[in-house]
Order: C-alpha cells, then structure tokens, then sequence
C-alpha cells in the first residue's frame, strides 16, 4: 500500500551531553535518525520510539480489515522534517459518490504521527471533493483515533471504525451532504457564519466578536465562485451576480481555505499551506460543524 523505502530507518535515543550538536546538559534525552544520525526531538528518559515500519504495517493492517474495495486506490506517503512527521493519505475512488450529477466526493483516509511529538498518532476517514481535493471534514461520526503513543494503537478497534465510517458515508453522511447542496442560504447568512467562527477574532478595543476582514473577504470570494459554478451557469455568468448560494458552497468555501492559500483571485488551484496549517484549519472547519450558526441554519 504505502511507500516504505521512504520510511526504510529507524530511531533511537541518545544522551544530550554525548552530542555535540546540541548544548551539552547534565539531563534529558535525545532521539535520532541512526542512519545519519541527525536530531529529531527532545524526549524524556521513559519515551519509547516506535518506528514508522511498525507504525505503516498497523496501519496497512487496520485498512485491510476494514472492508474497504480497494479498487483503484491511490496511496501517498508524506515524511516532512527530515523524518520527524509522518503523514499518510489514501483515497478510495471505488466508494466516490456524486452530488446532483455535477460535484464528486471521494473518501480518503489519514494518518499522521511524528517523531518530535508535534503530531500525536491520529487518523481519520473523511469525505473529499473530486474536483481539488478538498478536505471534508464532516464531523464526528467519521472514524478517528488518537493517541499520544503508537504503542496503544488498537488495529482491530480502528480497523472497525474505519468500516462504519465507510457505511456511514454510503448513507447518512451523503444524504446529510444532499440536503447541504440542496439548502439555501443567503450572502448575509454567510457572512455571519464565518464572522463567528472561522473568520472570528476578538476586537482588542471593544472586545466584542469581529470578522477578520481579509479571511473574511477571501472566503466569501470562494462562496460566491462555488455558487456560480455549482449552482450557477458557470463561466457564462458574471461574478458576483447572485445574492444566496447553500449550505454546499458555504461548506466547499470552508474546506478550501482549510486546504489552499492565496485564495485572492480563485480558480480552483491555489497553492497548498504547511501541513501543520492544515491540520489546525481542519480542526476548525469541524468545529464550524458544530457551532450553533451552522446547526441553525442546517436545521
């Protein structure tokens, strides 16, 4: 499934006051690469690595049990710093849905974990759009593990979540989609929704809740596209001609700044932030999910 020759090392720990790469100190723990020997963290005397192989293999094993058609999938192995963060997509076309006969939805699983402890071991099976590979995060019932030591990841356990999240998504995740695409929401409605949750800040003078006016702008640049072109007549439309679009386009303008930047201008395509960016916007596209502006709207 995944790409091993670029996880093919191992890790280990080292005294800090042995390696002169660092600030010699009487106390703490290093780890590194044992291939080059380069630095990856800072831990403590009782962490215990767990290699990538170890990792991958569950992972791998997990995917297998779950029942899942593996048809076409296509499978990505990202190693970032290094060696230090570890990051793994695979995507299902065989289970692709298709809202409306215009917009396609393709789930795709993710796994990510770190060396350095800036990523935890966690893992999700969500929903993404054909069309840019959005990322859709749609909520809790979508499988997802987390952990803050590989050691304890249960491969039967999440193995069956994965497989309830793919029933989930063939049923009421799709249909709760279908009624996204097929609900209204003004211009206004949207702007209020994005004020409050992931265009918010806090006014330092008034401290009332404001909109950040650039993020704001931008995402309401990507509404107004997704509406023409999904709900519109395209490029045969001129832009910004309508007033309402529905909780879909509000949802793909959420998904794509979560996974674009340099929106200005929007085609589609804009160049990809830091998958630490990434990770922290996901998050709080979920948690748009769930505020009481969206609920209310989508009720």
């Amino acid at each position: 499934m995944f790409n091993h020759e670029v996880i093919d090392f191992t890790v280990e720990k080292f005294r800090l006051d042995s390696y002169h790469g660092y600030i010699p100190t009487e106390i703490g723990m290093g780890l590194k690469r044992t291939d080059t020997n380069q630095p990856l963290a800072i831990v403590s005397e009782a962490y215990e690595p767990v290699q990538y192989q170890d990792i991958v293999s569950g992972v791998e094993a997990a995917l297998t049990m779950s029942g899942l058609d593996m048809t076409d999938a296509e499978f990505e192995t990202n190693v970032y710093k290094n060696g230090a963060k570890l990051e793994l997509r695979a995507k299902f076309p065989a289970h692709s849905l298709s809202l409306d006969h215009t917009d396609e939805v393709i789930p795709e699983f993710v796994f990510r974990t770190s060396h350095n402890r800036t990523w935890a071991n966690n893992g999700m099976m969500g929903l993404w759009r054909g069309f840019c590979y959005n990322t859709l995060v749609s909520g809790d019932k979508l499988a997802y593990v987390y952990g803050r030591h590989t050691k304890n990841f249960n491969i039967p356990a999440f193995a069956s979540k994965i497989k309830n999240a793919g029933e989930y998504i063939a049923s009421d995740g799709f249909n709760q989609m279908k009624e996204w695409y097929h609900t209204g929401i003004s211009r206004d409605a949207t702007v209020d929704l994005f004020t409050h949750t992931l265009a918010k800040r806090t006014d330092n003078v008034t401290r009332k809740t404001v909109a950040n006016k650039v993020m704001l702008s931008n995402l309401m640049k990507i509404f107004d596209e997704e509406t023409r072109h999904l709900h519109g007549r395209g490029h045969y439309e001129k832009y910004a001609t309508r007033n309402a679009g529905t909780l879909w386009t509000a949802y793909q303008a959420a998904t794509c700044w979560s996974s674009h930047d340099k929106i200005v201008g929007y085609s589609g395509n804009g160049d990809r932030p830091s998958h630490s960016t990434i990770g922290v916007r996901e998050e709080k596209v979920r948690k748009m999910l769930h505020s009481p502006q969206w609920l209310q709207l989508a009720a």
